[in-house]
């Protein structure tokens, strides 16, 4: 797991759990503006499992990084706060380090005494599609 992702892992471990709401809100901003290629979810995986419409896409560069692009509404503060924390602990990250990501990530963070099991679900959900789509591209390139 890159070092920037551990370090938010044990920030929220660490936080009393009357905090940890107001911390994950702080990284519902963390998630930038699609790019015009992607107006309109061209190209990005919907998330079902989201309560609310989720969109993702996970490019892997030359260089071995991966690039992250989520979408979902502003009205959806908890969910877009799941991207904002991938997006802002994966920036940069290889291939290598995103895929070493534990699935139970969320667990792990402390959210699943503060919030709903459906939502760290849906969270987990991003997380699983976001890998696939690593390994996909990974597998993609060096067979090609």
């Amino acid at each position: 797991m890159p070092d920037k992702l551990a370090a938010i892992v044990d920030e929220f471990a660490s936080a009393p759990r009357e905090v940890v709401l107001e911390m994950m809100l702080e990284f519902a901003d963390a998630v930038k503006p699609l790019p015009a290629s992607l107006e309109g979810h061209e190209g990005m995986e919907q998330v079902p499992e989201c309560q609310t419409p989720f969109f993702l896409k996970a490019v892997v560069t030359p260089q071995d990084q991966v690039e992250l692009y989520f979408d979902c509404p502003p009205e959806a503060p908890t969910t877009r706060a799941f991207a904002g924390i991938l997006s802002e602990g994966l920036e940069g990250a290889s291939t290598e380090e995103v895929l070493a990501v534990p699935s139970d990530l969320y667990q792990r963070m402390g959210l699943a005494t503060a919030i709903s099991p459906l939502r760290v679900r849906g969270g987990t959900a991003v997380l699983n599609r976001l890998q696939r789509q690593v390994r996909e591209a990974t597998v993609s390139r060096a067979t090609s």
